[in-house]
């Protein structure tokens, strides 16, 4: 039935009527969204996803029967002949479904779907491994059926009641594992593994002492996921030793119920009674992650953003860190303190500010390692900075910073806008009213004045498009003057009518040339270009001559003179040193000591008796930086220095 509303006329009520509300209901969560109409293709998949999870937090069955859907599709995904087709359902089962199966403890599931995308996505090395693991079985067949003997013979002497099997790793793990470790087949030595099925839990502690004094255990492989489930509830211990044969061993050691919900997940929970299945198991915290991934999903996130953040989370290998409190938090593998941030609480990753990680304070880049104590430190004046993008791990955390980043720049670009609008009219001398500005809303048929701001400020939207927009058949004035012809230009005059670039974020609506690194107290011009904002270039910088010709471009900006703002700017000297030991411990230490941070640092040439470097310096001003100069040029051990623009 599950296709039924998708590809035939029959109508929910009609499944209703004849196969219940329950049935109707599994059935149009797993339908697809294709009478609606997306922007892309990828947008489309995108929606499917987001309508999937959101049936599956009202009942995690929608997901039972598209797993099993999408099982089907790729065991006879031979059949369909275009090959960019097959292509793209092995890669969206790759990175979606078979990710989604391991979430919920179907670890079949999960193994089959990755090794039938695999063989779609790579054949040729899905055959290798295959040919050269199946050569493996029949000459080492024999002695796989010897371990697992050997092994069981060990535990029942010891009084311990256990079923072992070994069992051939799949191509696509194998492949992992190769990957993973940068060796070849021949090389790796644990290709079969061997799982041990006892009573209770205290056999399971029992059987692993039994098994490390019988062989040398290789500690690098030991899991104790028995203690410590995963967060889809599996449970297992897991070590490796030196076998027989000195040759190296997988085991997995489990009771018979964690083998159910190893093999089954979320199937192995349930317990029908007489009113049917009981289904609380989804309220549990092995769900936590699904009821995240639906708070994403109601925050707005575009669906090709929120698949691509969705991908990192569902493939997890797991950190297990905690609070002070001594809270329990799970995070991937890679996770730094902002995603523990966000894993506590949305509302103490956007006020972080700092961390210790036991005990010690350490950068939020910092990546976590299993058993460490976090203590996030939060400021009320915080906001989530777009840097953290660049090493936040977890989908909840860079939605968050994404989501901010978005809001932020739409902000700045809105004040932005106003102010070149503002400018625009002061420049043709028209008096700044709403009735104008909803004039050229109509004309330029914008849906807002916010938007129109931003367009403007985006650059989409020049100010003399807007004078006429306002005021049709109207006679400009032109573009405004060039920056380089400011210099006969009073100061007072020029203050009033440029646009002071305050509250602005780097990297957002404003950018600062990395040609000439500008500072406030330097005279400024503005490059605005389309789509990306108006990057401030000093008055002299040499870039501007590309853009003579290019008028429109211009904007007349200035810098906050309140005296509040809070900003540091990157200001670069070169600077030619002694070349001696401790000169360089000498000039940081003069930056240190004249409150400047040293944000880069490159020695671009050296000889027997001095060597020349570029030093990025964090400063207020130019007055700031021209205090750390003087204070270098007093050193005995700085012959040279100055300011470089490039």
């Amino acid at each position: 039935l599950h296709d039924t509303l998708e590809d035939t006329l029959t109508t929910r009520d009609v499944l209703n009527e004849n196969f219940g509300g329950e049935i109707a209901t599994l059935v149009e969560g797993v339908t697809k969204l294709s009478k609606i109409e997306y922007t892309s293709e990828q947008s489309k998949h995108a929606e499917n996803f987001r309508k999937l999870l959101l049936a599956m937090s009202n009942d995690i069955r929608v997901l039972l029967v598209k797993l099993a859907d999408r099982l089907h599709n790729m065991r006879t995904l031979h059949f369909i002949k275009k090959a960019e087709r097959r292509r793209r359902i092995a890669q969206e089962t790759m990175d979606i479904y078979a990710p989604l199966a391991g979430r919920i403890g179907m670890q079949e599931f999960r193994d089959e779907l990755q090794d039938l995308a695999f063989q779609e996505l790579n054949p040729e090395a899905w055959q290798q491994i295959a040919e050269m693991r199946d050569l493996l079985h029949q000459r080492t067949g024999a002695s796989i059926d010897r371990i697992a003997a050997e092994i069981a013979q060990k535990l029942t002497e010891n009084g311990i009641e256990a079923s072992v099997s070994g069992r051939e790793k799949r191509p696509y793990s194998i492949w992992m594992k190769m990957q993973r470790k940068a060796v070849s087949f021949e090389r790796l030595s644990d290709i079969f593994g061997f799982r041990v099925i006892v009573p209770n839990v205290a056999d399971c502690y029992r059987a692993l002492g039994v098994i490390h004094q019988a062989w040398p255990s290789t500690h690098e492989k030991f899991k104790d996921y028995i203690s410590t489930p995963k967060r889809n509830g599996y449970q297992s211990i897991h070590t490796a030793v030196l076998g027989p044969d000195r040759q190296r061993v997988e085991i997995q050691i489990r009771t018979a119920k964690m083998h159910q919900v190893a093999e089954y997940g979320v199937a192995a929970h349930w317990q029908y009674k007489e009113g049917g299945p009981d289904l609380t198991v989804i309220g549990r915290d092995t769900y936590q992650w699904l009821r995240e991934l639906v708070e994403m999903l109601e925050q707005g996130e575009t669906p090709e953003d929120w698949v691509e953040y969705t991908k990192l989370d569902l493939f997890f290998d797991q950190v297990f860190c905690f609070t002070p409190a001594g809270d329990l938090i799970a995070l991937p593998h890679g996770a730094t303190p902002v995603d523990f941030a966000y894993a506590v609480h949305t509302d103490i990753g956007d006020r972080c500010v700092g961390c210790r990680i036991n005990g010690r304070t350490m950068p939020l880049h910092s990546e976590l390692k299993n058993g460490d104590q976090v203590e996030i430190l939060c400021s009320e004046a915080q906001s989530p900075s777009p840097g953290w993008a660049d090493f936040a791990v977890t989908a909840k955390a860079r939605a968050a910073v994404r989501r901010f980043i978005r809001h932020r720049e739409r902000d700045e670009y809105v004040a932005l806008g106003r102010q070149i609008a503002e400018k625009a009219f002061r420049h043709e001398q028209y008096a700044f009213s709403e009735k104008a500005l909803e004039q050229a809303i109509a004309a330029l048929q914008i849906t807002s004045l916010a938007e129109l701001y931003e367009q403007l400020g985006r650059g989409k939207i020049t100010g003399a498009a807007l004078i006429q927009a306002a005021f049709p058949g109207s006679k400009l004035k032109g573009p405004q003057i060039p920056a380089t012809h400011w210099g006969n230009m009073d100061d007072n005059n020029r203050r009033q009518t440029a646009i002071p670039i305050r509250g602005m974020t780097a990297g957002l609506a404003v950018h600062y040339g990395d040609c000439c690194h500008p500072l406030p107290g330097d005279r400024i011009v503005g490059i605005q270009k389309p789509g990306a904002g108006v990057t401030i270039h000093t008055i002299d910088c040499e870039i501007l001559e590309q853009f003579g010709d290019m008028p429109e471009r211009w904007l007349d900006v200035s810098w906050d003179e309140s005296g509040n703002s809070p900003d540091f700017y990157v200001g670069r000297i070169a600077a030619t040193l002694a070349n001696e030991p401790g000169s360089l411990s000498v000039v940081t230490a003069l930056i240190a000591k004249n409150l400047g941070n040293i944000s880069n640092l490159k020695i671009i040439g050296r000889a027997p008796d001095f060597f020349d470097m570029l030093i990025d310096i964090e400063v207020r001003d130019v007055k700031h930086l021209s205090n750390v100069i003087a204070a270098l040029r007093g050193s005995p051990h700085v012959s040279k220095v100055e300011r470089t623009r490039g």
